[in-house]
């Protein structure tokens, strides 16, 4: 169901065209950041996969279906959408408030408080402590969880996502990154995320759209957005002063390290990225460290020196 096309799709309010001509797909199962400055097109384009904005001209299939073919609500309840700042109703408690799509479904009691009672746990929300509060007794960053734990109750194949961590203080908007990406990776969910956040874009994306005036200037993986952009804007919007740094978040320890060694007093986990592992490495002031798997077996090691030389050629 949840592979994405995008066809030679324009929207125009009036004679002003917001969205240009735009054709590019999403893979089953991946995540597909849209980036843009403001009034760039890029939330409306999204809106339009869920018929939130209508399309002037193109077309739009999800699963092979004509979006066009379905009834917007029926359509609407098979998506997921999640917004910046949650859009939590605050009359409802956060069980009620997960619960909404499920209902409106049909499910029944019992698959209702089983989906609710399974989202809070995966989100870390003690079913318990948290299930009859309000939104109002909630913080900013367990709102957000909440909304996006709504927005994934009734197991939507296609997740949309529209600045929805943008009003999270830096802390709290990176571990939601990282709840999402475990979420994603746990049921294979198709996600579009719209962001104006270029650090979120490459820590998210599987592949990142760049759009500009309603044109759609790349759309790639992140690697070629960095190392080939297609346009000087693209270039302009990823920076050029810390590429090489970006590049190493995108390169897995495991890929690069070197043979195991014994006796090294610091160890990393084989999980982490090539940058992730150099501020580690900074941090606790050693110069060697042995890369661990997920067990704690030591499977190779790494050195500052052979970090910064694979920085340099990034």
């Amino acid at each position: 169901m949840s592979k994405i096309e995008i066809r030679n799709v324009t929207k125009r309010y009036g004679s002003a065209t917001v969205v240009d001509n735009v054709s590019m797909s999403v893979e089953k199962g991946s995540i597909t950041v849209v980036v843009g400055t403001s009034g760039s097109g890029k939330s409306t384009l999204m809106r339009m996969i869920n018929r939130l904005v209508p399309i002037t001209e193109g077309q739009i299939f999800v699963g092979g279906q004509n979006i066009m073919d379905v009834p917007a609500t029926e359509l609407r309840r098979k998506i997921g959408y999640a917004i910046q700042g949650h859009g939590l109703f605050p009359h409802r408690t956060v069980a009620q408030n997960i619960a909404t799509v499920p209902q409106l479904l049909g499910w029944d009691a019992a698959r209702t408080d089983s989906r609710v009672t399974e989202l809070l746990g995966l989100f870390n929300l003690d079913p318990a402590t948290f299930a009859e509060k309000y939104p109002h007794q909630l913080s900013g960053g367990q709102q957000q969880r909440v909304g996006v734990a709504r927005a994934l109750a009734a197991e939507p194949e296609l997740l949309l996502m529209d600045e929805p961590f943008g009003a999270l203080d830096p802390v709290i908007r990176g571990k939601a990154q990282d709840d999402l990406l475990a979420i994603q990776k746990q049921f294979g969910t198709t996600v579009v995320l719209v962001t104006h956040d270029m650090d979120e874009a490459f820590h998210l994306g599987n592949q990142i759209a760049v759009m500009s005036e309603g044109k759609l200037l790349q759309c790639s993986t992140p690697e070629k957005i960095l190392t080939e952009p297609s346009d000087p804007f693209v270039q302009q919007l990823t920076g050029t002063s810390d590429r090489a740094l970006k590049l190493m978040s995108l390169t897995p320890l495991k890929d690069s390290m070197e043979p195991a060694k014994s006796g090294l007093p610091y160890s990393l986990a084989q999980s982490l990225n090539l940058r992730d592992a150099l501020a580690e490495m900074i941090w606790q002031g050693v110069d060697e460290a042995a890369v661990q798997d997920a067990n704690k077996a030591a499977v190779g090691s790494i050195s500052m020196n052979r970090l910064i030389e694979l920085g340099r050629k990034a």
